[in-house]
């Protein structure tokens, strides 16, 4: 596929912007798009606190063998200051001493990324919302809406301390292709609730010269992702023999450069409130993906997956 890139965008389609002396939180980091995020937040000069509930040591309910350790030294290869802290988002105790402790550390909080999820082995597609376990569909709730409520509300008194500060609730879908039902009501009000959460925090957060967004990859080729097709990040496309719509999937670091944008940009408060997709801000910014390509996976999925037009993939790539 040919190189998209403009002249203006940074080595390998990378933002321009730097974060030097800027101090980022990504709640969330272990792996998939939350580790990219970090890694790219740190590769433009940021020190980043990667947390999740998966260590060395440990393993969450995940059960994945990526780790936040991993993660922080990814972002250090990268050249920003990668500091992993094991923290459950949904202890109010733990991820107030994380706080705590930023504060201590640096005095100041510019970029709160909430990427707290790890429910997918929760959701229950086409299943009636009475007929799923209660258990099960509580718990996604826990871990897709309590912990980015617990997260914002502990750290958001050191983010408003300057103005600039900017916040990235972490979804799946934009508020547009959430207007659709996902098939699952628990799985459908999880992810549309940072959509709503980004748009109320716009509002509380912008008498403190704050931005607040919510933002979503496409079909994100995660580890998780890979694993599940049958491929490596080497051979992804061979995963279109599992599913031809795996043509328009993106790598975990297009959203990487799709944070660093945002974090980068004088005039970020243009976005507040609102609902952004990586392609979006792709053609916004100029930065692409890792093959030099911008997917644009919503357009796809609205047109062609959904819609049934016949168009070639190159057209939203």
């Amino acid at each position: 596929m040919a190189d998209k890139r403009n002249d203006d965008d940074g080595p390998q389609g990378e933002p321009d912007g730097r974060l030097d002396g800027k101090v980022v939180l990504v709640a969330g980091a272990t792996r998939g798009a939350g580790r990219a995020m970090a890694v790219e937040l740190g590769r433009a000069g940021a020190v980043v606190y990667a947390t999740g509930r998966t260590t060395r040591e440990r393993r969450s309910e995940v059960n994945r063998p990526e780790t936040i350790e991993e993660t922080a030294e990814l972002i250090d290869r990268a050249g920003g200051t990668g500091i992993a802290v094991l923290t459950d988002h949904l202890d109010p105790e733990q991820v107030r001493a994380l706080v705590d402790r930023i504060d201590r550390d640096h005095g100041r909080l510019d970029v709160l990324v909430n990427d707290t999820w790890g429910g997918e082995a929760y959701i229950d597609f086409d299943t009636k919302m009475w007929d799923i376990d209660l258990a099960k569909g509580l718990r996604m709730l826990r871990l897709g809406v309590d912990s980015h409520l617990i997260t914002s509300h502990c750290a958001l008194p050191l983010l408003i301390r300057r103005p600039g500060g900017l916040v990235v609730e972490i979804t799946d879908g934009t508020a547009e292709s959430n207007e659709e039902y996902r098939n699952s009501l628990f799985f459908d009000v999880t992810k549309n609730v940072p959509i709503r959460m980004a748009y109320g925090l716009g509002k509380e957060l912008e008498e403190y010269g704050c931005t607040a967004v919510s933002l979503t990859p496409g079909f994100l080729r995660s580890e998780q992702m890979l694993d599940t097709f049958g491929v490596t990040e080497a051979n992804w496309r061979d995963g279109a023999k599992v599913s031809p719509h795996f043509v328009i999937a993106e790598s975990p670091t297009f959203i990487g450069r799709a944070v660093t944008a945002l974090a980068t940009d004088p005039d970020v408060a243009r976005w507040n409130g609102r609902s952004l997709s990586s392609g979006q801000l792709a053609r916004v910014y100029g930065f692409t993906d890792t093959d030099g390509s911008r997917p644009d996976a919503w357009r796809y999925i609205s047109e062609v997956a959904i819609g049934g037009k016949d168009a070639p993939v190159e057209e939203y790539r």
